[in-house]
């Protein structure tokens, strides 16, 4: 990363600042335009993916989001925490062990009273994603099979998305805590990757598909009927009230939140 210098906007009030870090991309540069749009909040800083995000220490930032790319979302939160500041990141490609690391980290600099600065990680912010997971994870103990679709445009670069990811992890805890066993599937030879990818035990495919921008179905059978739960984002705006809520509230959650259930007055 070059050390480029960080220009600060000319406008610093008593409104929560914040900084976008990826502005330059399709992401961020919605939430550039959502921040900038919300009353009670400012924006002072935009970063490339390739600005060295240590940079704003010591400036007038005190929330930074992250919509980068996976290969350097995690070296950024941590240099985002040592330099003082909240994180809410858009970024997928997060693993146990990574998240593991950012809690690590946030130990370290915790102010042991409670206090010290937050980070929240949300696979998705659209508020109909983060409803059609919450549901899917719910419905799961009654189901005999689960499967999830996401379907995305071509330039995403991983796959399977976040979202499905965790959407298959939170259907298969469910399983489990439920007592249920593997899902019943007979197959016996297939083309590679017929089958999709597995993710504890649940399959989940990926379609890549000029026109689309980002959606999901998950599906859950049992004898004689079918559960579909079905998200779908067509434009990027759908994420932005996602996105200002978490830089909301992250400055009122020390410690690291994964997903934006958690700040969400789900029951």
């Amino acid at each position: 990363m070059h050390a480029r210098p960080i220009a600060y906007a000319a406008r610093v009030t008593s409104h929560l600042s914040v900084a976008v870090v990826g502005a330059h991309g399709r992401m961020g540069r919605a939430v550039c335009d959502a921040v900038d749009g919300a009353p009670d909040l400012e924006l002072v800083a935009r970063l490339d993916a390739s600005d060295d995000v240590a940079g704003l220490a010591g400036g007038p930032a005190q929330v930074a989001v992250d919509f980068t790319v996976p290969s350097v979302t995690e070296a950024n939160v941590h240099a985002l925490l040592d330099a003082g500041l909240h994180v809410v990141v858009g970024t997928t490609g997060w693993t146990e062990e990574s998240l593991g690391r950012v809690r690590d980290h946030l130990a370290e600099v915790s102010s042991g009273t409670g206090g010290g600065p937050g980070v929240l990680i949300a696979p998705n912010f659209a508020l109909s994603a983060v409803l059609a997971m919450t549901f899917a994870q719910r419905a799961a103990r009654f189901f005999e099979s689960a499967e999830v679709i996401e379907l995305h445009h071509p330039n995403k670069v991983d796959a399977p998305s976040g979202t499905a990811m965790t959407t298959a992890r939170h259907i298969a805890a469910a399983r489990a805590e439920a007592g249920l066993g593997p899902m019943p599937d007979a197959t016996e030879t297939q083309v590679d990757g017929a089958r999709g990818a597995v993710v504890d035990g649940v399959h989940v495919h990926a379609v890549r598909l000029r026109g689309l921008v980002a959606h999901e179905e998950i599906l859950l059978g049992n004898p004689g009927e079918q559960l579909t739960i079905r998200t779908d984002s067509f434009d990027r705006s759908s994420f932005m009230p996602g996105v200002l809520l978490a830089v909301r509230e992250v400055v009122r959650r020390p410690g690291l939140t994964f997903g934006l259930d958690q700040v969400l007055d789900l029951g």
